[in-house]
């Protein structure tokens, strides 16, 4: 009995016989595959290309990038996120990932001003800047509420 409730506790049925909600989820043990272990989903990776689109759907209004440098830059990023990814997979200590990160980092933007002119570069400065520091939300539109109900 001992095996038989150590068993079905690893799969989440508990010894209790009530299956915790588990063996529903699963369509009862009699359907349960043993050839499939039971682990938790990892969350899926957003496709690079996804990610690569969505820095320039911000970067090619606000820095009035022409088509060549829309399609150079993406190609950094592109290769930068690959880099990255594989810096994270690596087995190297956490202090190691983010040294390479950084880096990496600075290598990106170094080779995207590269491409830009004199006001682009300002602006992307600008981009940069609201990245590490996002403004608070919350605060404006509170501030913004407040003005509106005081007039």
């Amino acid at each position: 009995m001992l095996s038989f409730t150590t068993a079905n506790a690893q799969f989440g049925f508990g010894g209790n016989g009530m299956g915790n909600g588990r063996m529903n989820q699963m369509g009862g043990m009699g359907r349960m595959n043993q050839q499939q272990p039971m682990t938790p989903d990892k969350p899926k990776e957003i496709p690079v290309e996804v990610t690569v689109g969505q820095i320039m759907e911000r970067l090619k209004p606000d820095l009035g990038l022409d088509a060549l440098q829309e399609v150079a830059i993406s190609n950094i990023l592109t290769q930068s996120i690959k880099t990255q990814t594989a810096i994270i997979k690596q087995e190297i200590s956490q202090d190691s990932k983010i040294k390479e990160i950084q880096t990496l980092s600075e290598i990106t933007d170094s080779k995207i001003k590269q491409l830009l002119s004199q006001s682009q570069k300002e602006k992307y400065k600008i981009i940069q800047e609201e990245a590490k520091n996002p403004p608070k939300k919350k605060k404006k539109k509170k501030e913004e509420k407040e003005e509106k109900e005081s007039n």
